[in-house]
């Protein structure tokens, strides 16, 4: 290619506040429309909005997390412009005066791989737009239906600088993002609720050059797969308008999942197309400095910080550590696990495997089974010793989850020990064998799949309790000898 990429991300956030940005209204998802709503919310006239504590506090320990300045003066502005989905004609959010700004991101840690961050600020969310019809899209409704249910939810947006020259180190800036954010507590950025949603905006240039293309702007994507892909797509359109000789216009425009194309919606507005001016009814914040460092405190150890340290103490590779940290919950429980059983990837091997498939299956978070970090690490502890085999300890997991008694407890009661006594052991073979004297006879004669059968015959009337290791050995010592 002679052309070169120029990518920038608007991020808007939903933060996990109690109540709304302005007013008392709750923030749940999924509710009835038109239910989560109060005169504020919905911009009847007298009402005057109040500023919520804990959105704030969010945004800025998001600042400070992206190493961002923070403090000092800032202040609320009306950005002015008329859709159905904004009840008061105007939106409340933050111009020139953001509650963070000048930080970066590095990606995968890596300081050459750093991506500017131009701004964090707040705003509040706009209502939810409808469209009835087969495909749901506004293009194919006839009409439109309106939910304020979020109108008014605290949004923070993450604004980056145009650092980025590749589709897939702006899907993984997203990635992380979201990651620091899930980590941090502020977001769930469950984006297919909405929750964490991107703009691009993408503009090329020949290599070499240092002036910026015209841009266009992709809005509302909600997917990691759909921002590279819409990407990618506008990419090859412009290096193809601009081969042909055609003019390439600033504009918005929408991605199509369906046919992976972007198509216009409206020419690109400029900020003074808003009509900012500061908001009358909010006062201003001058954010103090002992208050900064109050925040700071309640950082600890970021993902990529906790990707290194698992990859160092644990013995977790790159992407284990990756995907263990993109999960708080998981990471908390991991830790207190192998703070009890030093058997590192059997605990992670089992958290993505058992505990996760379990989890899937009963649409539940980890914080809500009734399994432990004890029970986990207790239950690796029995395999590693012996006193059960891989397969008894599968059967111990399910009563775990469903009732959350401890593996001993669950062993003694439905006699499921590990049976290691070879003269115990013995007995079972020589039943075995005697009961299958076809198979016994094939592997004598060298039919090696035979003996495969017949452990599975001795771990069959064993119930899943013999030592497979034993059985194994001693299965072919007694068909040599008989």
């Amino acid at each position: 290619m002679n052309y070169e990429p120029v990518i920038g991300l608007e991020i808007h956030v939903e933060l996990l506040t109690r109540t709304k940005m302005f007013c008392g209204c709750p923030t749940m998802f999924g509710a009835e429309p038109n239910t989560l709503v109060c005169p504020v919310c919905l911009a009847l006239p007298g009402t005057l909005p109040v500023i919520n504590r804990s959105a704030v506090e969010f945004a800025l320990i998001v600042g400070l997390a992206l190493n961002c300045n923070v403090g000092g003066f800032t202040q609320f502005h009306r950005k002015n412009y008329f859709y159905p989905d904004l009840p008061k004609g105007y939106q409340i959010s933050q111009y020139d005066y953001p509650l963070a700004r000048k930080g970066y991101l590095d990606l995968e840690g890596d300081s050459s791989r750093r991506i500017g961050i131009t701004r964090v600020h707040l705003e509040e969310d706009t209502a939810k737009l409808l469209h009835p019809g087969d495909t749901g899209r506004i293009t194919e409704a006839e009409y439109s239906l309106v939910d304020f249910n979020r109108a008014g939810i605290p949004l923070m947006e993450i604004v980056s600088e145009p650092d980025i020259h590749s589709t897939e180190d702006a899907r993984l800036f997203m990635v992380s993002l979201r990651d620091l954010l899930r980590y941090l507590g502020v977001s769930d950025c469950n984006l297919e609720e909405g929750s964490m949603r991107c703009d691009a905006n993408i503009s090329i240039r020949k290599k070499g050059e240092s002036a910026f293309g015209v841009k266009t702007e992709i809005k509302n994507i909600n997917s990691f797969k759909y921002l590279q892909q819409g990407l990618e797509y506008e990419i090859k359109r412009q290096i193809g308008a601009l081969d042909h000789g055609d003019k390439l216009v600033q504009e918005t425009r929408h991605f199509d999942s369906r046919t992976g194309r972007t198509s216009s919606l409206r020419s690109k507005e400029y900020a003074h197309d808003y009509r900012y001016f500061p908001e009358p009814d909010l006062v201003p914040m001058n954010i103090r400095e002992e208050y900064i460092q109050e925040l700071k405190s309640r950082i600890s150890e970021l993902p990529q910080q906790r990707i290194v340290r698992y990859q160092r103490d644990y013995g977790l590779s790159k992407d284990q550590a990756e995907l263990l940290t993109s999960n708080p919950a998981l990471c908390k429980f991991f830790e207190e696990s192998s703070a009890i059983c030093t058997d590192y990837r059997s605990v992670y091997n089992w958290i993505f495997s058992e505990v996760s498939a379990f989890l899937n299956e009963k649409s539940i978070l980890i914080d809500e089974s009734k399994i432990t970090p004890r029970n986990l690490a207790e239950l690796i502890t029995l395999i590693n010793q012996g006193k059960i085999s891989g397969k008894i300890a599968k059967e111990i997991a399910t009563e775990i989850f469903k009732s959350g008694e401890s593996p001993v407890d669950i062993i003694e009661s439905r006699g499921l020990t590990q049976i290691s006594d070879e003269s115990d052991i013995k007995q079972i073979i020589d039943e075995v064998i005697s009961e299958n004297p076809k198979a016994a006879q094939d592997f004598r004669s060298g039919k090696t799949s035979a003996l495969a059968f017949l452990v599975g015959q001795v771990m069959k009337k064993s119930r899943g309790r013999a030592n497979p290791d034993i059985v194994n050995s001693m299965l072919q010592q007694s068909l040599k000898e008989q």
